[in-house]
């Protein structure tokens, strides 16, 4: 029996609030029905995170919609999904029961009983994102022993270790951050939560545990994995990660990496104004997304405007500092066009890569009181 073990779609995200990845996303489904139906998989994994807020746009909901009804209806491959930390419990469980006729199988919240479905020789057991009081409403009898994130895993999976039978094969499918994994810059919930890290022994005993929440494909142990991000959505470590899906053979237990291709190849570039302006890329890059580290001079939005005609795809420009030398900025292009209409953000950014801190409601006051004579002294002219 096969299986591909996917996880964090984050359907519905956009670049910085701006720029929609609907076309991406729509490319990486059809790159997923397509290998889950060359590979002629039994079933698909959804590691959580499927949308990338709990209240789901609409355009997130149509994708999802789209998604679902393609691999279940189209395909005939049943899908075994849970909700991450990104996703609306509730919300993403409605009507499970019924769905289950369609082959989509849910696991939103943490249940005393195990979500388990089993599927020939295979046992697959559901476990959505927890939390310590979760846990702690669910099992109040062993609400004492849950101090820690660590001590919330072992008591709900080792009440799905004892519903194990013998002469199944036990799969985990769920959400977690395991000590020492490696984040992406895109793993923004993971990076502030180290709280909720727990060790990979609270999986033991399983034979496999197709994890969600870190960006970056992953191999913790022989039967742990992080499948990752299909698709990436941040510069840094996402540029340089082969995105992929993960088959497993549960008559082997043997895992394959099966590559996914990218709508838009995603790079940064370094140089100074007139390289970047100039410089001989491929054509891939040159449609990607990119981020621009302009060396030598300010950008802005003349400079932006010309880079654009080059990098249709442009999303970020980092440029010295009009003043200081020494000194960086980071900016999106959308904010850089936006500057006139939404002073405060370009404000705020510029505190951070400078100051390296948020401003304070007193560097908030003089920049407002900067910006109304400003305007009187533009209007007086």
């Amino acid at each position: 029996m096969k299986f591909l073990h996917t996880s964090d779609w984050h359907l519905g995200i956009t670049w910085r609030g701006g720029i929609s990845y609907r076309k991406d996303q729509e490319f990486m489904i059809r790159q997923i029905c397509r290998i889950a139906a060359e590979e002629q998989v039994d079933g698909i994994l959804l590691a959580g995170d499927i949308f990338d807020k709990s209240i789901a746009s609409q355009e997130a909901l149509e994708l999802y919609d789209e998604a679902m009804t393609e691999i279940c209806n189209g395909l005939q491959i049943p899908v075994y999904l849970i909700a991450g930390n990104h996703d609306g419990a509730q919300r993403i469980a409605q009507c499970s029961a019924l769905l289950e006729r369609s082959g989509l199988y849910i696991a939103g919240v943490l249940t005393e009983e195990p979500q388990k479905v089993r599927k020939g020789d295979v046992d697959i057991y559901l476990l959505p994102w927890i939390s310590t009081d979760k846990v702690r409403s669910v099992f109040p009898e062993q609400a004492e022993q849950v101090q820690s994130m660590e001590d919330a895993y072992k008591v709900v999976l080792d009440r799905y270790r004892a519903d194990f039978t013998p002469g199944q094969k036990n799969i985990l499918v769920a959400h977690a951050f395991i000590v020492n994994a490696q984040t992406s810059e895109s793993d923004r919930a993971a990076e502030v939560g180290r709280a909720t890290m727990v060790s990979a022994a609270v999986f033991d005993d399983f034979d496999y545990v197709a994890l969600g929440h870190l960006h970056g494909p992953q191999q913790i142990g022989e039967r742990i994995r992080y499948s990752g991000t299909p698709m990436a959505y941040s510069f840094g470590k996402e540029e340089k990660q082969e995105k992929s899906v993960t088959i497993l053979d549960t008559d082997t237990m043997q895992q394959k990496t099966v590559s996914m291709p990218q709508l838009h190849k995603r790079v940064t570039l370094t140089g100074t104004f007139d390289e970047l302006a100039n410089g001989a890329y491929a054509e891939e890059i040159l449609q990607g997304y990119v981020r621009l580290d302009v060396t030598d001079r300010y950008v802005g939005l003349e400079s932006v405007a010309l880079l654009r005609e080059r990098y249709s795809n442009l999303l970020e420009v980092t440029g010295r500092d009009f003043e200081r030398e020494d000194a960086r900025i980071t900016m999106s292009v959308d904010e850089l066009e936006k500057a006139d209409k939404d002073p405060d953000t370009i404000f705020a950014r510029y505190c951070e890569d400078i100051l390296e801190q948020e401003p304070d409601a007193h560097l908030k006051a003089l920049f407002d009181k900067a910006c109304r004579t400003y305007e009187k002294e533009a209007e007086s002219r």
